[in-house]
Order: C-alpha cells, then sequence, then structure tokens
C-alpha cells in the first residue's frame, strides 16, 4: 500500500510538475519571413488532439489544423516587418526554399521550447523531492532513488506528451508556409497598382472608415461622385491636418470600408466602385506619413450597437461570442494590412487611431433610444478590446497608435464631439471632434513630419 500511495503521489507530482512547466517557460522566438514569432505550448487540456493556438495582437484564434497529444504548439507574433532576403526570394520566384524557412524555424522552435520545459518540469519535481527527502532523513541511497524516481517518471510523461502524442507536430510546423495555413485564411489576390499618374505633391495619405472620412459633416467642395459616394467631408481630421500643416492630403477614407473590402479590396458603394485604398495610395510614393481608421466596420460595430438598442440586454453569450469571433477575424486581416504598411518603400510615418468612447457617465440623453448605463459600459468594453487590437498590431508593427480621448465632451455633455441620435451619422465625429482627433495626430508625428 506504501508503494502505490508513493508512487501515485509521484505520479501527481511529476503531472502538476508539467502542468506548471507549461505556464512558465518562455516561448521561444524565431525569426522567419519579416516576422518573430514565440513558439511554445498551449495550455494543457489533457484531450488526446485538437487545435493549437495562435495568439495575434492579444486575441487568441485556434488553428485550423489540429495536432496529436495533449501538449500543442502555442504561436504568438511579436515582429512584423519588411525582410530583404524575403523580398528577393518572392522576386526570384524561389517560393519552396522560403516555405523551408519558415516551416523549419516552427519546428526549430518548439523542439528548443520542448528541451527547456522537460528541464523546468525535471527541476520541478526535483525540489521537493529533496526538501521531502531531507525532512525524512532518509538514507542517502533510498533518497537518491526517490529522486531518480521522480526524474524518470517527469520525464516519461514529457516524452508521451511531446515526443510519442505530439510525434507529428514538427512534421506539421515544417509544412507551414504563413500564419495563414495555420488558421485557414487565405490571403486575397495581391493588389493590383493603381492607374493614373503619380501624385508627387501629395505629404499624407489617410486610409479607413467613416470616421476619417468625416462622414455627417459639411461636403467637401466641387466632391466627385466617388467623395459623395463615401460621404468624404471637408471636415474630416484628414483635411484638418492639411490646413494646419499646409499640407496635401489623400483622404481614401470611405463610410463602411473594412479592410478586406474598402482598403485591400474593392468598395461596392451602389452604382460606384472604389479601387482598393492601398492601391490608390501607392500612387502617393512621396507620403511621408499615412493615417489609418479602421476595424469598427469589420467587427460590425454598427450593428452591435443597434442590437445592444433593442435587447434587453446585449452582454448575453450569443453577441459576445459574435463580437469575438467577428475580432479575430479582423485581426487576422488587420495584420495583412500592416504588414504591407511595412513593406511601403517610402517608409511613411504610420499612424494608427484608436477609437473615441462616445458614451460618458452621463447617458440620460440616450435613455429614450434605449441605451442604458450598463448597456453603455458593455459597448465601451468591447470598444477598448478593438482598441487593444490596434494598438498591439500598431506596436507590434512599429508604428504609432494614437488614442482618442473625447472627456467631457461625449455625448450628452454640453458640448459633445460626437453627432447625436437624431443627427445624420449618429456616434461620429463633429467637425469638432475631427479637429481633436487631428490634434492628437499631430501631437504624435514626428518632429521631422511635422515640418513644411
Amino acid at each position: 500500500m506504501a508503494a502505490i500511495a508513493y508512487a501515485l503521489v509521484l505520479s501527481g507530482l511529476a503531472l502538476a510538475a508539467v502542468w506548471l512547466a507549461v505556464l512558465i517557460v518562455p516561448l521561444q522566438p524565431v525569426s522567419a519571413a519579416g516576422q518573430t514569432v514565440r513558439v511554445g505550448a498551449a495550455p494543457l487540456d489533457w484531450s488526446l488532439s485538437g487545435p493549437g493556438q495562435l495568439d495575434l495582437f492579444g486575441q487568441t484564434i485556434p488553428t485550423r489544423a489540429h495536432f496529436d497529444g495533449p501538449i500543442r504548439p502555442r504561436l504568438e507574433l511579436t515582429r512584423i516587418g519588411g525582410d530583404a532576403e524575403v523580398a528577393r526570394l518572392l522576386r526570384s520566384g524561389d517560393h519552396e526554399r522560403l516555405t523551408l524557412e519558415v516551416g523549419r524555424k516552427l519546428a526549430s522552435g518548439w523542439l528548443r521550447y520542448g528541451a527547456w520545459e522537460t528541464a523546468v518540469a525535471a527541476g520541478l519535481v526535483l525540489l521537493p523531492l529533496a526538501a521531502w527527502t531531507g525532512l525524512r532523513r532518509m538514507p542517502p541511497g533510498r533518497a537518491v532513488l526517490v529522486l531518480v524516481g521522480g526524474l524518470a517518471l517527469v520525464a516519461a510523461v514529457n516524452a508521451i506528451g511531446f515526443y510519442l502524442l505530439a510525434s507529428s507536430t514538427p512534421e506539421a510546423l515544417r509544412d507551414v508556409r504563413s500564419l495563414q495555413d495555420l488558421v485557414g485564411d487565405s490571403p486575397p489576390d495581391p493588389v493590383p497598382r493603381a492607374e493614373g499618374p503619380p501624385l508627387g505633391d501629395v505629404r499624407a495619405v489617410a486610409l479607413g472608415d467613416s470616421t476619417a472620412a468625416g462622414t455627417g459633416n459639411r461636403p467637401l467642395p466641387d466632391p466627385s461622385d466617388l467623395d459623395r459616394a463615401c460621404d468624404r467631408s471637408a471636415d474630416s481630421y484628414p483635411q484638418a491636418l492639411a490646413r494646419a500643416n499646409d499640407w496635401s492630403v489623400l483622404n481614401l477614407a470611405c463610410s463602411g470600408a473594412t479592410v478586406r473590402d474598402g482598403i485591400l479590396g474593392v468598395q461596392i458603394l451602389g452604382e460606384q466602385v472604389a479601387p482598393p485604398q492601398i492601391a490608390q495610395a501607392q500612387r502617393a510614393a512621396e507620403a511621408s506619413v499615412v493615417l489609418v481608421s479602421v476595424g469598427a466596420n469589420d467587427v460590425r460595430w454598427s450593428d452591435l450597437v443597434q442590437l445592444c438598442v433593442i435587447s434587453p440586454s446585449c452582454d448575453d453569450r450569443a453577441s459576445t461570442a459574435y463580437f469575438q469571433d467577428r475580432l479575430a477575424r479582423f485581426a487576422l486581416d488587420y495584420r495583412r494590412l500592416l504588414r504591407m504598411l511595412a513593406t511601403l518603400p517610402q517608409h511613411p510615418t504610420v499612424v494608427v487611431n484608436e477609437y473615441y468612447d462616445p458614451f460618458g457617465a452621463d447617458v440620460s440623453c440616450l435613455e429614450n433610444v434605449g441605451l442604458t448605463r450598463q448597456k453603455a459600459e458593455v459597448l465601451s468594453s468591447r470598444l477598448a478590446a478593438l482598441n487593444a487590437v490596434l494598438r498591439q498590431g500598431a506596436e507590434t508593427a512599429g508604428f504609432t497608435p494614437v488614442k482618442q480621448n473625447f472627456e467631457g465632451h461625449r455625448l450628452c455633455s454640453a458640448q459633445p464631439y460626437l453627432q447625436g441620435p437624431a443627427d445624420r451619422a449618429p456616434l461620429h465625429p463633429t467637425a469638432a471632434g475631427s479637429l481633436a482627433i487631428a490634434l492628437a495626430d499631430q501631437k504624435a508625428l514626428p518632429v521631422d513630419a511635422n515640418a513644411n
């Protein structure tokens, strides 16, 4: 009985050591294809197979591929950037070498992590066993047997987890060409080059949605049909920056734009078709600043607000799961946009605007449309989650995130910076709100970017 009890205790200690080691061993960094990824193990769930985990800008995304064993890979993107070697390989068409490089490094990082995890788990077993043998004042021979038995058991658990049940994981990682291979989201076709002459006098380019377009405010003088379809305004924050700095600004933002449908792909606007904003931006080859405002349409922010207004509660499981799914999808598309911005040949200063929180402590002016304090707090929390993705993505790519703070000028205040429920574009910035965004961006720009 004593032997059985000892074996059970030792087995429990070994399993606990493996579980704790997976939690505390740092992920191993590898660099390939112009990005840095940290490779390690996802939290254990003790099932015999399942997806791995991709951590992208704070979002946890399960991999499309399933891996054998309870210990499965976790990948965390920590840097996005251009890579001269990758660009050379792509130009030469040597895709096979690029594939081997990415997969080989991921597999190497996984095996290196496994070695570290095994060593740490062994140490976590040895420490309590050594203390126990000392307290029991065991004879040296028996103490050695206890310690060796503990090491053997934790090594066996790791061998089963990493090298037996998960023996196919290194080979699966070697087949990875990109993170899209892991999550099953194939990249869209390459963005076509825009037709038209170069725009050499353009100093700044704005990409994005209705917030950057200035929807609901004073229209542009002599607007084109596309300007009208996109609801672009003379009071948008890109136009405010243009006036303040005497810049020529190309505002390509369009109401309803998402990363896929608007920035990287065409956007259908009734009878109008807006070409990809990133393609048009490439015509401004001398632009030193790129302003980005995107994400709200990708997560269907307007639909979430409408649902919140008409529902008794808007933090139910269904709407929360829907939002998390949209946010994870956006994180993948946002990564591709950041990667493309990082490879622009002029290496502009890229400013990524976070979204302002429209709701203050007082929401009394919104109660007649069904928006209570509790509902506003739910929407604010979701907006904070979107902003966290925007901020972490920008920092990972080496860009500048800018927080927008409308404190004291939110909805229901004496001088709101936002359009109200009865205005043309509810929750969008007024001319004063656009100016506040422009001032925040101006402050974030480096001195040489502000110089005329």
